[in-house]
């Protein structure tokens, strides 16, 4: 057997941070290095050529979602033509949306990781790029004029616990009309005058 190309062996590490990303916000970090190589197509022995360790991969798949997301905002903006406002709503429609509730490994990192990062180290790699994903959401959920930290965070923290309930809920008509109530006043807020003085 010849030796892996350099391109070979950035592409096989590529495919397998995308497939973490993804079964990580399905199924959570505690899968198994063996499920997550399987998955990527690749031997199980493969992985120690490419990553120093899985939290090392935990880090850089939470990266690699939270970067799926930023893109995501960034598209929406340019669709919307700059108009932060309807940007956003189509961001809260999206997130507070059946697709989005049924799809967390296409989802949004914050809620799927949300339990595993409560549990990880306060100091590891993957809390502090978790941390980093969940502050530049919440500044993107912001009002320009209104203090930015309250008012995405707020916003940020209703979406997330809205759809986290949602899909608790999921099967009972409940579920939907969490994501409906959320969606809703999330909306209203936004075409109503901030009253924080």
């Amino acid at each position: 057997m010849g030796r892996v190309s350099q391109q070979q062996a950035e592409e096989n590490r590529r495919r397998v941070v995308e497939t973490a990303a993804r079964l990580f916000r399905e199924k959570g970090t505690h899968l198994s290095v063996a499920d997550l190589m399987k998955a990527s197509g690749l031997t199980h022995g493969g992985f120690y050529k490419q990553f120093e360790s899985k939290d090392a991969l935990i880090d850089e798949a939470t990266a690699h979602a939270f970067g799926e997301l930023t893109q995501l905002h960034a598209a929406g903006l340019e669709r919307h033509a700059g108009q932060r406002d309807e940007a956003r709503q189509a961001l809260i429609d999206n997130y507070l949306s059946v697709e989005h509730r049924d799809n967390p490994a296409d989802g949004c990192p914050a809620a799927a990781l949300a339990a595993d990062m409560a549990r990880e180290p306060a100091d590891s790699g993957a809390r502090r790029v978790y941390t980093e994903g969940v502050g530049d959401f919440a500044a993107a959920l912001a009002d320009e004029k209104a203090d930015q930290n309250a008012d995405g965070l707020v916003r940020l923290s209703t979406m997330l616990g809205a759809l986290v309930l949602s899909r608790a809920t999921k099967g009972s008509p409940l579920s939907e009309e969490i994501l409906d109530s959320a969606r809703a006043a999330l909306i209203r807020g936004l075409r109503e005058p901030s009253s924080s003085s």
